[in-house]
């Protein structure tokens, strides 16, 4: 019966993105690479061929501000329609197979698999030396980010991360996005990496239009 619940409540909880993806309900899609992200990707000393893990990546333009710099790209969506938009937006046509539970959309230099991203296993994921995580983490409720953050540092090799969070007042907003500020961090990824608040800074406009919010950007090495 337990088994029963967690397969209920986790279908739901995918339900949830499928939807969101269907009625174009993306308030969370950026139209530009993140700003922050360009001006403090650096911290992560990485060089031009240097594959980057983008975990719950959506369609964003991110991926093509990082290909633009000679990285390489390896990504883990939900939803296949967003996918599908991102290799029509980046101009390129996906080769698609199917890799254990998920289906791999692939091109030169790039590699998104879609599906429950703790399907995503090392063997499939293959080598990457950094995680850009600016959706993942404050798209997840509290009781499935620690395992998220063991799932990711294992799967990558405990390689470094550059992480975006939100961080405001709950009490104002439900999220997704949700709230992650450094307690928080420190509880899903603390024990495990030297974490460095690189900056602060506030989001121009409310989130969802009605919250005031601060974006912090953490190096984790």
């Amino acid at each position: 019966m337990l088994h029963g619940t967690a397969t209920m409540e986790k279908q739901m909880k995918a339900d949830f993105w499928h939807q969101r993806w269907k009625n174009n309900e993306i308030g969370f899609h950026e139209g530009n690479p993140n700003a922050l992200m360009v001006k403090h990707f650096r911290a992560l000393s990485l060089s031009p061929n240097d594959r980057v893990f983008v975990p719950l990546c959506g369609k964003t333009r991110d991926i093509a501000w990082l290909l633009s710099r000679g990285h390489r790209v390896v990504g883990a969506e939900l939803s296949k329609l967003a996918i599908e938009q991102l290799f029509m937006e980046l101009g390129v046509e996906p080769k698609i197979a199917t890799s254990g539970e998920m289906l791999h959309f692939s091109a030169p230099d790039i590699d998104i698999y879609v599906g429950d991203i703790f399907d995503l296993s090392g063997n499939i994921l293959g080598d990457v030396d950094a995680t850009y995580d600016r959706a993942a983490l404050v798209a997840l409720p509290d009781d499935l980010r620690l395992r998220y953050a063991n799932h990711v540092h294992r799967i990558t090799g405990a390689a470094p991360q550059l992480l975006i969070c939100f961080e405001y007042d709950q009490t104002v907003m439900s999220g997704p996005p949700f709230s992650v500020d450094a307690a928080e961090v420190a509880r899903v990824h603390g024990a495990r990496y030297e974490l460095t608040r690189l900056v602060s800074a506030p989001v121009k406009s409310l989130l969802k239009g009605v919250a005031s919010a601060t974006e912090t950007v953490w190096h984790l090495h």
